[in-house]
């Protein structure tokens, strides 16, 4: 967060949002003040624990929390967010603590943060302002660098204010000339309504590349599953537990993982499977983040299977699991088959392995059919949890009783690679039964019937 500026909490691809009149210098973290209002309608998190994430999110982002308030009130202030009293306060608080930012735990409108900078005379962020711009920093590849710039610009484009002077000077000369009698501001709407266009065409280009691969992995005949869940719940230690290297980096930090990671994991007898990491989710997750990210987050809305990690030793795992649900319901993935990993079991009872044991009210629901505790860190539960994975991907394969010739001896590679099988070797053909997953039933469905048919043609009649 040093060294970031004006009121759109970060930067934007080439640097929007910079604004020199606000900035910090980069020897000096910007110094934080905390503000939320608890209406009572955020089940299972007061405002003072959502604004204790709030904190971990700015020091994540290279701030320093130096003090906060809440206010509980009926519902938020269409101006000031607090009642106008409460936001009086915030000038002796000021002077007392030396803020130069204002963090709100909710979104706030273009006009609640320009009145509070005015007020104020610091920058005025919001919780989703502070993600985008952790995101901002923690972007590393190309495709999550220009998602991210997508978040920020749209983001933005509400909240310009005088202070954005800059922008007609962004975007390579897009822009940059001004008509006969047309504002600064409007010169600045017009130059970051044509960076989102462009932006957009950009994310789609990620988009067809991901689909590419995916149609590849189809063709390879090789099931999928994705790993989701809150953020810092442990989701790349659980992949690198899974392959058995540092296929994904780790760092105890939220949003540590925003490039997703994909690594072939083997599950025994034979059986592989495409494993994904993915961006943690978090509470109050910006709307413009999971609109923007929707091509990276395709890997979940295609996998077969999903993995939800649950860290076990936080004491909200149970609202964590409902903003999860929340996230894949609009992602359209919350029908899909999944199985829930409790992480973390090293900090807790030590138990590992598929649950029969009590668990911490509201974590389960009785749609949790398949549960399993492990510790990802120490590798304990991971064969339980390997062994699981096969048994719901067996769930939604078919059963197979068919002869295909010798002559499919790559469908045959594939089928045993995927399925759960026992080959007959006759004569003229191979005899499959067992189960394979449906994609692998169809081909050898048609293999066989193909196979049928070239028999009936080579022998006489009657």
């Amino acid at each position: 967060m040093t060294g970031r500026a004006g009121s759109d909490g970060g930067r934007a691809g080439s640097g929007a949002g910079r604004d020199n009149t606000v900035a910090a210098t980069a020897e000096a973290p910007e110094r934080a003040y905390l503000i939320a209002v608890d209406t009572g309608g955020d089940a299972g998190w007061s405002a003072e624990e959502s604004l204790g994430e709030l904190a971990a999110l700015v020091e994540a982002a290279g701030g320093d929390v130096v003090g906060s308030a809440v206010q509980r009130r009926e519902t938020i202030h269409p101006l000031w967010y607090l009642g106008k009293g409460k936001a009086e306060e915030l000038k002796p608080a000021k002077g007392q603590t030396q803020f130069t930012m204002l963090v709100a735990d909710d979104e706030l409108s273009p006009k609640q943060q320009r009145s509070l900078e005015e007020l104020l005379n610091v920058k005025v962020l919001d919780r989703s302002g502070i993600i985008l711009d952790i995101f901002a920093q923690r972007a590393h590849t190309h495709e999550g660098r220009i998602q991210v710039e997508l978040a920020q610009l749209e983001y933005q484009l509400p909240r310009l204010t005088r202070m954005w002077t800059h922008l007609s000077r962004m975007g390579g000369g897009i822009g940059t000339r001004r008509g006969p009698g047309e504002t600064q501001l409007e010169t600045d709407r017009r130059v970051i309504r044509e960076r989102i266009k462009k932006t957009r065409e950009r994310v789609e280009e990620v988009r067809q590349r991901r689909a590419t691969a995916a149609r590849a992995r189809e063709r390879r005949l090789l099931p999928t599953m994705a790993i989701v869940g809150y953020t810092n719940a442990g989701k790349s230690t659980l992949l690198n537990a899974l392959v058995g290297e540092e296929a994904a980096a780790v760092e105890d930090m939220v949003f540590a993982t925003l490039d997703p990671t994909t690594r072939r994991v083997r599950l025994g007898e034979g059986q592989t499977v495409i494993v994904s990491d993915t961006v943690g989710f978090i509470h109050k997750l910006p709307h413009q983040l999971v609109e923007a990210f929707q091509a990276t987050l395709e890997e979940v809305t295609r996998a077969d299977v999903l993995l939800e990690v649950v860290d076990l030793a936080d004491r909200h795992a149970a609202e964590h699991r409902r903003t999860v649900r929340t996230v894949l319901d609009e992602l359209g993935a919350g029908h899909k088959p999944r199985v829930v990993v409790l992480n973390k079991a090293d900090l807790g009872d030590g138990a590992v392995g598929v649950t029969t044991r009590a668990v911490p009210g509201g974590v389960l629901g009785r749609d949790d059919q398949h549960v399993v505790r492990v510790s990802a860190l120490t590798g304990a539960g991971i064969d339980e949890l390997r062994a699981t994975m096969a048994t719901v991907l067996g769930e939604l394969w078919s059963e197979v009783d068919l002869a295909v010739p010798y002559s499919a001896g790559e469908l045959l590679a594939r089928v045993r690679e995927r399925g759960s099988v026992e080959f007959e070797y006759r004569d003229e053909d191979v005899r499959v039964q067992g189960r394979v997953p449906p994609g692998t039933a169809t081909d050898l469905e048609k293999a066989a019937a193909d196979w049928k048919r070239a028999v009936r043609t080579r022998r006489p009649p009657d």
